[in-house]
Parts: structure tokens; sequence; C-alpha cells
């Protein structure tokens, strides 16, 4: 595994993570075929399901430090523990076994939708998430921020449209004008860009990226290389709930395509 980028070391780490483990205990619930219920059924016994319990592993003995002024891309396919690894950063997740240091505020966005309530209009939905988002802010900020969102989202007179009439990229609009309204200390953002239409992709992108030079350090999350490579100045690599590269962005794109080549 490359190591952490040395020019990083003399800075202030404000994400340090040592020996993280996670793991889920899951019910396994087997449903008896028939042959199994035949039979149970003549040796007097009651047709159930059987139930086992399984340990998965979603991050093993995992080693980070995210320094101030990172830009770090999070890259690795599906069930590699890339969400799982930002909740427990944002302290979602309490491990069991391992430490998680961070230092400063933390925005975690996961979802875009998250705190919607869809019988609300756009802007009443708006206002709640600068409420949950930004308590820190003034009303005045937050008032002079949410004009700015709806009026960048482009959405008109359906700002007063309840919700839930909103298409899937009207909803992409409004949220994410919303949340990329402000950085922070520690940033972390998780496929930020779903739902959204070409157009404002490209448009929401530019705000995104002015959000994460205002941010302290950033964590990002994306299947996109090309938004990696815009965005970030290091790459990690997760496969198998580890980190197996930490370095250059150039060199995780090609070792994150050589790593996974035949799963993307």
């Amino acid at each position: 595994m490359n190591s952490t980028l040395g020019s990083n070391t003399s800075k202030k780490a404000t994400i340090a993570i040592s020996g993280l483990d996670i793991n889920y205990d899951l019910d396994v619930h087997h449903s008896l075929t028939f042959r199994d219920a035949f039979v149970n059924f003549f040796s007097g016994l009651l047709c159930k399901k059987t139930n086992t319990k399984t340990r998965l592993q979603v991050l093993s003995n995992l080693n980070l430090s995210i320094y101030e002024g990172d830009r770090v891309g999070v890259l690795g396919v599906n069930g590699a523990g890339k969400s799982s690894l930002c909740r427990a950063i944002a302290g979602g997740y309490k491990p069991k076994v391992g430490k998680i240091e961070t230092s400063g505020k933390i925005l975690a966005i996961f979802d875009t939708s998250m705190g919607i309530i869809p019988e609300l209009t756009g802007r009443e939905n708006a206002t709640l998430l600068y409420e949950f988002l930004f308590p820190e802010l003034s009303a005045d900020n937050k008032m002079k921020l949410l004009k700015d969102a709806l009026e960048f989202s482009e959405l008109g007179d359906f700002v007063d449209v309840p919700f839930y009439k909103y298409s899937k990229g009207m909803q992409a609009r409004l949220c994410l004008s919303v949340i990329s309204s402000c950085g922070s200390d520690i940033l972390i953002l998780d496929e930020v860009f779903d739902g959204a239409d070409e157009f404002f992709s490209k448009k929401i992108s530019e705000r995104v990226l002015d959000m994460i030079n205002a941010s302290g350090s950033v964590v990002f999350v994306s299947h996109s290389v090309e938004q990696v490579a815009r965005v970030c100045n290091r790459v990690v690599v997760l496969r198998g709930g580890n980190v197996v590269f930490d370095g250059r962005v150039e060199d995780g794109i090609t070792e994150y395509h050589r790593l996974y080549k035949g799963e993307l």
C-alpha cells in the first residue's frame, strides 16, 4: 500500500483513524425446501424456517489520517466500505474496535433528500434544511443563503409547490442547491450528484467546488473518476474493507482500475 503523501506530515490531522473494525451481526433466514417440510411433517416436527447468524466484516483494521487541506477521493466498488467509513467518521457508527479522532465541525452529506417532508413546499423544505444543516448560522445569514439557493435552483414558481409533485431532477436541484451553500472544517460528500440532470450537474459542480474550496478537509466519495480527478489532491482506494492505496490522484485511479478490472 502506498503511504500518505509526505507533504501532509507537517500539517494538522483533522481525521485520525487507527485499527478501525466495523462489522454487523446478521440473521440469515433459510426457507425449508419442500422435501425438508415433507420429512419434518411426517417426523412430527413443525415446518419452520431455520435461522443462522453470520458476521459481515465491513472495515478491517483500517488506518487512515486526513490532514488540513486534503481533498481525499475515496474509490472502491459497491461493498468496499466507502459509505461505512464516511458514516463512522461522521459519528454515525460507534466502533467497538479501533479509534476515530476528528477536529472541527463535520458536515456530512449522504442523501441529498435527507430531512425532506414531501407534503411541504420546496421553500418550506429548504428553510428546514438550513435549520438542520447549519444551526450555528444567524437567522439573517440563513435567509440570505435561502434566497441564493432558491434562485440558484432555477425552480421558479415551483419553489412554492409541494415537494412530492417535483420530478426527480427538480428534487435534486433543490436539495443540492441548499447543501452546497457552506463549507465546513470537515466536509464529507457521498455520491452527492445522483439524480441531477445533465445541465444542472455542470452548474452544481462549480458550486460544490466552491464549497469544497471553503472547507478545511474533504472526504469525497464517487464512482466517477473524472469528478475525483477534478476535485481531489489525494486518492484512497478501498478493497475488502481496508485501504489498499493512498497517494497521488493519477496513481490512485490507475490502481483502482487495475484492482477492479472486470468489476466496473
